[in-house]
């Protein structure tokens, strides 16, 4: 019997009579006080505001497009009912928006936060951003972590001039971190959010700190959770690797709809008209337990781990060292040069810094960071002909 939670009848009345009388409370990001890099460039106007003009460039980068070809959890499977991350991307923008509109806040800033957050994902889902830190920080001591490479996609590789507010949500977005109550720490200064962004690159555990700085960040992180929560679940069961019986209900239910359902309806119950977003203990604890569930019986699944550790890991290996050689070399035929540093400098956005002059081991982790699944593994065959290392996918009719 499937059990969807309600809205208190008290909370219901309150919101309907404060929605036509207009008089809720005005929490909701004020696009007035938008601050980008240069202030003089993307102004608003009543057709493209602040914050759509963020949806638009974000939608347009070059790197969008990959989302679709990029491993949500499952890597190894040729099976087009498993997400991808570009449907991942979708599904937290619309979690984030009906949350968001129902506590009256800033949409498309929500929108422009979740369009963005992973955009700077690795091929292999969580499995390559791994192993693409451990090659990062044995060559250069510095660390790769998705959400700070979706800031550098963004504000960087294509300096898109993105307000602070859309760039800062990305940054704290992490969906692995959960908590009961998220309390935004303002931000208003770049050189300040640029120090912590490099104090992300010097050490991991500091991605853990960040604290998003508007209403509607909080409002994307916790929907990061509920996205992947239950939908992971059907995926690993349409993956025929377990089944969604293996997984205890809980006081949220036990599919992806009452997951959603009903911690949507628990944040506005708590945080309706509150300068927070907040889960009562009961739904917190109920999260908490289904995302363990979901380590224990699928993300640290043993089959999953070592066909990553046997295949991608020594592939990504040998690519990695490959391109920095060719870059080192100056190979202008090789493809770190002809398929990204040209693509990247076709966009034609103004640089401090010509994008050829980034230090190579940068470029090397922004291509490989950049690749789709297909992109890799196609490349790798093209560089190594005759190497034995490929990865072997589970199709339809196994």
């Amino acid at each position: 019997m499937l059990y969807y939670e309600n809205l208190s009848e008290e909370l219901a009345t309150k919101m309907c009579c404060e929605k036509a009388e207009n008089s809720f409370a005005r929490l909701a990001f004020d696009e007035n006080n938008v601050i980008r890099r240069n202030p003089g460039k993307d102004k608003a106007n009543i057709i493209r505001t602040a914050f759509i003009r963020d949806c638009d460039k974000i939608i347009h980068c070059p790197f969008y497009n990959r989302y679709a070809d990029k491993t949500q959890v499952f890597s190894f499977y040729k099976n087009d009912d498993i997400s991808r991350r570009a449907l991942h991307v979708q599904l937290v923008s619309r979690i984030a928006r009906t949350i968001g509109k129902a506590l009256n806040l800033n949409l498309d800033l929500i929108e422009a936060i979740a369009l963005g957050h992973d955009i700077g994902h690795t091929p292999f889902g969580h499995a390559g951003e791994k192993i693409l830190d451990e090659l990062y920080f044995s060559h250069a001591g510095r660390h790769f972590s998705h959400n700070i490479h979706s800031v550098r996609v963004l504000d960087s590789i294509f300096p898109y001039n993105i307000s602070l507010q859309t760039l800062s949500g990305i940054a704290a977005h992490d969906g692995e971190i959960e908590k009961s109550e998220y309390e935004p720490c303002p931000l208003d200064d770049f050189s300040v959010f640029d120090a912590q962004i490099e104090d992300c690159y010097l050490d991991k555990e500091n991605v853990k700190k960040l604290i998003p700085s508007t209403l509607e960040g909080c409002v994307m992180r916790i929907s990061d959770i509920i996205a992947y929560l239950g939908k992971d679940r059907q995926d690993v069961a349409r993956a025929r690797i377990i089944n969604e019986e293996a997984f205890e209900p809980g006081a949220i239910g036990s599919t992806n709809a009452e997951f959603i359902n009903n911690l949507i309806v628990n944040i506005v119950e708590n945080s309706y008209g509150k300068p927070y977003i907040k889960l009562d203990e009961k739904h917190f604890e109920a999260l908490k337990k289904a995302k363990a569930d979901n380590y224990r019986l699928i993300y640290n699944d043993e089959r999953i781990k070592t066909a990553v550790n046997a295949t991608v890991k020594p592939m990504m290996q040998k690519l990695y060292d490959r391109l920095l050689d060719d870059l080192k070399k100056g190979d202008v035929d090789s493809p770190v040069f002809t398929h990204h540093i040209k693509y990247v400098n076709k966009a034609h956005y103004e640089r401090l810094i010509p994008y050829e002059q980034t230090p190579p081991d940068q470029i090397v982790v922004d291509y490989i960071a950049g690749m789709t699944d297909d992109y890799f593994v196609d490349l790798y065959a093209h560089l190594f002909k005759d190497d034995n290392l490929k990865i072997n996918y589970i199709g339809y009719f196994r």
